[in-house]
C-alpha cells in the first residue's frame, strides 16, 4: 500500500461517526502489517505522573480478554518503559531500544520484569506512537505489538519501509476518537439528563429548562442529579464541564460505544 492509496482510508477514519469504527478502520490497517494486537489510551483529566481516574480514561485494545484485563484494569502497563517513553515523549519509536536497555540492565527493576512477563505473553517487539497534545492534562498513545514470529529486527525494516503510512493512520485515528463521544456503561448519560445538560450550558436557568423541556422544574432537577451522579462530580457546572470534554453533550448522534474498559 503506497502513501496515496491510504488516502481512502484515512478519509474514511475522518468520517468515521463512532470511536468503534475509527479504531476497526485503522487497526485493520495496522493488522495488515503484522501488528494485528493494539492498544490505544487516551484521557483529558492526566494530573502530574496520574492519568487521573481510570474510568474517564479510554482504553482500546485488540488483544484477548485476559491480556486487557491484566494490561489495563490491573494497571500493568503503568510499569512497562514504553509507557514511560510514552509519558515523557511525542513521536514513534519501535521497540529496539528496550530489549538493548534489557539487555544492558539499564532498566528499572519494575520495567525489567514487565519486559519479562510482556516476553512470556509474547510480546516481544513492536511500536509505539505518543502523540502530541495541546492541552497539558491530556494524552493520547498507541502501542502496536509485532506478530508472532515478527522479531525486532523484522519491526525495525517494516517501520522503516512504511513509517509515514503509519503515522498518517494513527494520528487520523487519534484525531478522529478525540472528537467523537466517548461513552462508556459507567458514564452514560440518558437522553434526557444530555439534553437537560446542554440547555444549562446555554445559560438557561431550571425554569427555563424545565418550559424547554416541557417538565416540571422537579424533573429537572432529577435529570441534573442523575447525570451528575453518571460523571462523579459534585456540581452541575462541573458536570457541563465533564460531559463537554468527554464529546457527550452536543452530539448529533449518540452511540454505544463498545471500547474496551
Amino acid at each position: 500500500m503506497t502513501e496515496t492509496s491510504i488516502l481512502p482510508l484515512i478519509n474514511r477514519i475522518a468520517a468515521a461517526s463512532s470511536i468503534d469504527d475509527a479504531w476497526a478502520l485503522a487497526t485493520g490497517y495496522f493488522a495488515a502489517l503484522g501488528f494485528g494486537r493494539a492498544n490505544y489510551g487516551f484521557t483529558r483529566f492526566k494530573h502530574l505522573k496520574t492519568i487521573g481516574d481510570p474510568e474517564d480514561a479510554l482504553f482500546l485494545s485488540t488483544c484477548d480478554a485476559d491480556y486487557v484485563k491484566r494490561y489495563f484494569q490491573g494497571g500493568f502497563y503503568a510499569k512497562t518503559p514504553v509507557f514511560r517513553w510514552a509519558e515523557r515523549s511525542s513521536g514513534a519509536c519501535t521497540w529496539a531500544w528496550v530489549k538493548e536497555a534489557f539487555e544492558a540492565g539499564k532498566l528499572s527493576t519494575e520495567e525489567a520484569e514487565a519486559v519479562r512477563q510482556n516476553a512470556a505473553m509474547g510480546v516481544v517487539a513492536g511500536i509505539s506512537v505518543s502523540f502530541p497534545e495541546v492541552s497539558s492534562r491530556s494524552k493520547g498513545a498507541l502501542g502496536l505489538i509485532a506478530d508472532p514470529g515478527i522479531l525486532t529486527a523484522d519491526v525495525e525494516t517494516i517501520f522503516a519501509a512504511r513509517r509515514e503510512e503509519i503515522m498518517a493512520v494513527a494520528n487520523m485515528m487519534h484525531l478522529a476518537i478525540v472528537h467523537l463521544p466517548q461513552l462508556s456503561r459507567h458514564r452514560a448519560l440518558s437522553p434526557r439528563q444530555r439534553e437537560a445538560l446542554e440547555w444549562v450550558a446555554d445559560g438557561k436557568t431550571t425554569q427555563d429548562v424545565a418550559l424547554l423541556m416541557g417538565v416540571s422544574p422537579a424533573m429537572v432537577e432529577k435529570h441534573l442529579r442523575l447525570a451528575r451522579e453518571a460523571l462523579a462530580v459534585e456540581t452541575t457546572a462541573q458536570a457541563v464541564a465533564k460531559g463537554a470534554l468527554l464529546n457527550m453533550i452536543f452530539q448529533r448522534q449518540i452511540e454505544v460505544a463498545q471500547a474496551a474498559r
